[in-house]
């Protein structure tokens, strides 16, 4: 318990100060003419004034608060580094023991763990949110045991207390880690990109030489390996293989004592894409659904189109002299013997033999397939003529064989099963609400796959791979009514799109692959098959652990599984002959940037109440008692600051001046006064 004086004024203390000043300036008059009661009013005015600032003696029963002691235990990633877990172990188990010692003190222990995603250390945060659980006034310090890699500094709070950095590792601790500068997302297939890399080492480095070797692999295939220079920007450039997504891993080999190998590899995922794709459209004669091939491929500025149109064919004898004809010679030798192999992509519509292309031209297109080329064939009524393009050395790339018949019936293509499951072919809409075709050229499938059906289910688009290239035959010519919305058109546009796609062999439209899309740490695994069952996918983690995972078919043709990583690195996936890999999480995880431990970072927040930084190597430092505002951290110890926090339960006032009391003294004053001024 504990008793003070405090006042409780009747009146605003500014008029009792003016009734003051009145009292001793009445005073002061009365010694001036000589009253002899000067003294004994001047008393009387004492009173009066004292029982207007209402003195009262309180008593106040208190309950005394304990001191609290926050301590933060960092469990990062990279607080896992050399034996900087028994350090932080044996000193947090060894400083609650003394805290739990010292009189009238609380410990609370704050675990820090890794922040979501790839956030690092949020130690700040950490520390925040524990000073929003306490009252303040009872903060008497806080402790951290840390390596002092935050990542969250600029979160920090307005300290209530000292705060000191009891420091995990080595003093000769030293790392080598591999930085990428500079990846861009996406670069042009055949074309190189340069990449920027950079090996550093940090800490107490030895002598190790001025060089590091470097291990480059691409989607996990064999490593090639580079003596490159340390603690420099080093150009790389790379020819990306394929297109689509390429898994690019750089490693940095182990050093014998450096800290860590996790920092030591890069993983970089480059989409390759086609600088300009190259077709060679040639039309047997001008017609409607010619215009809609051009128009196709013209509205994709990533198309180089060449359009070989046949508008006077050489049997057409109509006098006119050659000079006066407006035509150009087009250049079929160059296109056909010499530049053949820089198209992507070659188009027959509606051709015919007509002695325009030679038999070795033809004979040539058919090698140029089995070299990786792609030849799409949309058939008309020649298809079916004894001048087909089949009575020539395209026919042994061709999937079918005409039968001579051209069915002129209306009909409304439809979706086979199997296209059902090609991504050609597949989610192209309600086939139900799809316009009707007037014409199918009948053919016969020898091989290849049937995705659509016309007239009787009889074969009207059929895909075929020939040796490196691919062939597509599209049994109509009427394509183009459902660009012209006839009967309510149908996904023309997009079906022609996808099958020249498919034929430029784009990643995404690949019958059967398999692939991996990341999130963060977990991986959607997808197998797209023609087939109606798979076997399960293996799946190989950057450690060599393996684990079989099975898929579910989500849609046809399309199984999906996902999978959560437990390590970053690289995750080979293998289901029969089909391979992928994918990298999990950041190319350079935050918190192996740095791993040396460093106090450098905390102190601008520590200097604000005066803490300090200690190694744990060079033992656990003493704790001591500070006054608040002096120096909170010395050689081998640091402080705390007792707070002498209570809580009061109950509080009583006794007046000082009671009424009657104020009233007694000032009549006695006030009449004595008077009498001894008479008696004179």
């Amino acid at each position: 318990m504990t008793g003070s004086i405090v006042f409780d004024p009747l009146i605003p203390w500014p008029a009792i100060a003016a009734l003051a000043v009145l009292a001793l300036a009445g005073v002061v008059l009365a010694l001036w003419r000589g009253l002899s009661g000067w003294a004994l009013r001047g008393l009387a005015a004492l009173v009066l004034l004292g029982a207007l600032a209402g003195p009262a003696y309180q008593v106040e029963d208190r309950t005394p608060l304990t001191d609290i002691v926050v301590m933060l235990e960092d469990e990062s990633a990279s607080q896992a580094l050399s034996d900087r877990p028994d350090q932080m172990t044996e000193a947090a188990e060894a400083l609650a023991v003394e805290i739990g010692a010292r009189a009238n003190t609380e410990l609370r222990r704050v675990t820090v763990p890794d922040g979501a995603g790839d956030a690092g250390t949020e130690l700040m945060t950490a520390l925040t949110a524990a000073l929003a659980e306490e009252p303040r006034a009872r903060i008497a310090g806080i402790i951290a045991l840390s390596d002092g890699q935050v990542h969250d500094i600029e979160r920090a709070p307005d300290l209530p207390a000292p705060m000191h950095l009891l420091l995990t590792g080595r003093e000769d601790d030293w790392d080598r880690r591999l930085i990428v500068r500079n990846a861009p997302a996406f670069a042009i297939i055949g074309e190189p990109v340069t990449l920027t890399l950079r090996i550093e080492d940090s800490g107490a480095v030895p002598a190790t030489g001025a060089t590091a070797p470097l291990e480059i692999s691409v989607d996990g295939g064999e490593a090639q390996s580079f003596d490159v220079p340390i603690g420099q920007d080093i150009d790389l450039p790379l020819t990306l293989p394929h297109g689509g997504r390429n898994v690019i891993q750089f490693t940095v080999p182990e050093a014998e004592g450096e800290l860590t190998d996790r920092n030591n590899t890069a993983l970089i995922q480059m989409n390759g894409v086609r600088d300009r794709l190259r077709v060679l459209l040639v039309s047997g004669e001008p017609h409607p659904g010619g215009r809609t091939w051009r128009n196709l491929l013209k509205s994709d500025s990533s198309v180089d189109l060449v359009h070989f149109t046949i508008l006077r064919p050489p049997e057409k004898q109509d006098g006119v002299p050659v000079g006066e004809l407006s035509l150009i010679a087009f250049p079929t030798r160059e296109l056909f013997l010499e530049k053949i192999d820089d198209f992507d992509l070659i188009i027959f519509d509606r051709y015919k033999r007509r002695g325009i292309l030679p038999a070795i031209y033809l004979d040539n297109v058919a090698n140029y397939v089995d070299k990786g080329g792609a030849v799409l064939i949309a058939a008309g009524p020649d298809f079916a003529s004894a001048d087909s393009i089949y009575r020539s050395p395209l026919a042994r790339i061709l999937p079918a064989e005409p039968s001579a018949r051209v069915i002129e019936d209306k009909y409304r293509p439809s979706v086979t099963d199997l296209g059902e499951r090609h991504p050609v072919t597949s989610d192209l809409g309600d086939g139900e609400t799809w316009g009707s075709w007037l014409r199918q050229i009948d053919v016969t499938a020898g091989a290849g796959s049937v995705l659509m059906s016309g007239v009787e289910d009889r074969p009207l688009l059929i895909l075929d791979r020939v040796e490196e290239g691919r062939v597509a035959l599209l049994a109509s010519d009427h394509a183009w009514l459902w660009n012209r919305g006839y009967e309510g058109g149908g996904p023309q546009l997009e079906l022609l799109r996808r099958l020249a796609h498919w034929m430029m062999k784009e990643p995404e439209l690949e019958e059967e692959a398999l692939w991996a899309e990341a999130t963060g740490q977990t991986m959607r695994i997808i197998r797209r098959s023609l087939s109606e069952e798979i076997g399960p996918v293996t799946v190989m983690r950057p450690d060599g652990v393996t684990l079989e995972i099975e898929l579910e078919e989500v849609s046809p043709g399309r199984f999906e599984a996902l999978y959560d990583g437990p390590e970053i690195g690289l995750y080979r996936l293998a289901e029969g002959e089909h391979e992928a890999v994918i990298g999990l999480g950041p190319a350079a995880p935050r918190e192996f940037e740095q791993t040396i431990a460093t106090g450098e970072v905390l102190d601008p927040v520590l200097a604000t109440m005066r803490g300090g930084v200690v190694r744990l190597e060079d033992g656990l430092p003493d704790l001591r008692d500070v006054r608040e505002g002096r120096p909170a951290a010395g050689r081998g110890w640091i402080g705390l600051t007792p707070r002498d926090a209570y809580e009061t339960r109950d509080v009583t006032q006794s007046p000082l001046l009671p009424a009657w009391l104020v009233l007694l003294l000032a009549s006695v004053l006030i009449v004595g006064g008077w009498l001894r001024e008479g008696r004179r």
